[in-house]
């Protein structure tokens, strides 16, 4: 007798969305496995293992900056990566537990008390590298999402390049969408080379990229700030802004997303 193989195969949009959220599921359940067998507080640890492996931004005895650190896998991959005499600096809205070999702070990056604290900490005249792994608050509003992450990503550059070494490296998430290609072109003065990486660890449905600047040539004169001329080039955008009627106007201090367990 043969062998009868049934593959079933999904006949609507609805059944083939599901069998793809069940398959990106089990992918992240694999990482976040692997994460805890690993020591890791969340699978996101393998991004930046594998942007590392990839672009190699950071080397032994290296200062790094890791905004958004919460709740610290990053910082755990960088304290590895720069060993005993390197320094790690990390800063979150969220306390994070204790991770040997790093300083990690709570506070706003986009707070000026707050980023004194950071230079503080860091101790030393410039830095080599900044990781950035930070999100805004989520609405559910994907385009006034998008559009504050895109600032807020704008915001870590104007506090991070004048204390980012020359030579050194940036690494950010985007949410891929409207802004980013004007957000690149104002960043590309400021490195050698930009190039956008998606990691295997990140989620195959997210809009994540990571944008990976490296060998930083500091741009000279009074307009080297990236968000005024980020929210000048959207304001000139066909149309403009366009914000959703029922929002509430709300500050202008962006904040970091809370996360409420470490499994992202």
């Amino acid at each position: 007798m043969h062998e009868v193989i049934i593959k079933i195969i999904p006949d609507s949009i609805e059944e083939r969305g599901l069998v793809d959220r069940w398959v990106q599921d089990h992918q992240r359940d694999a990482w976040r496995k692997q994460a805890k067998s690993s020591g890791y507080r969340a699978r996101s640890a393998f991004k930046l293992k594998q942007i590392q492996d990839r672009h190699k931004i950071i080397k032994v005895d290296d200062s790094v900056l890791d905004v958004g650190c919460h709740p610290g896998g990053w910082s755990q991959v960088a304290v590895e990566l720069v060993g005993e005499n390197g320094k790690v600096v990390g800063i979150d809205l969220q306390a994070c537990v204790p991770v040997e070999g790093a300083n990690l702070l709570v506070g706003d990056i986009t707070e000026k008390s707050s980023q004194d604290r950071v230079l503080d900490s860091i101790d030393t005249e410039v830095i080599d590298v900044v990781i950035s792994d930070i999100s805004p608050n989520i609405t559910g509003k994907w385009d006034i999402d998008q559009a504050v992450s895109l600032m807020l990503v704008a915001e870590v550059f104007d506090f991070a390049l004048p204390i980012l070494k020359y030579g050194g490296h940036f690494v950010t998430k985007l949410f891929q969408g409207s802004g980013v290609e004007e957000l690149i072109a104002l960043v590309k003065p400021h490195f050698q080379t930009i190039k956008r990486f998606s990691p295997m660890a990140s989620r195959n449905s997210s809009s994540e990229v990571y944008l990976i600047c490296k060998f930083h040539t500091p741009k000279r004169g009074p307009d080297w700030m990236i968000t005024p001329a980020f929210e000048k080039s959207l304001e000139h955008r066909e149309g403009g802004l366009k914000p959703a009627d029922d929002i509430e106007p709300a500050k202008s201090t962006f904040t970091v997303r809370r996360k409420s367990t470490p499994k992202e």
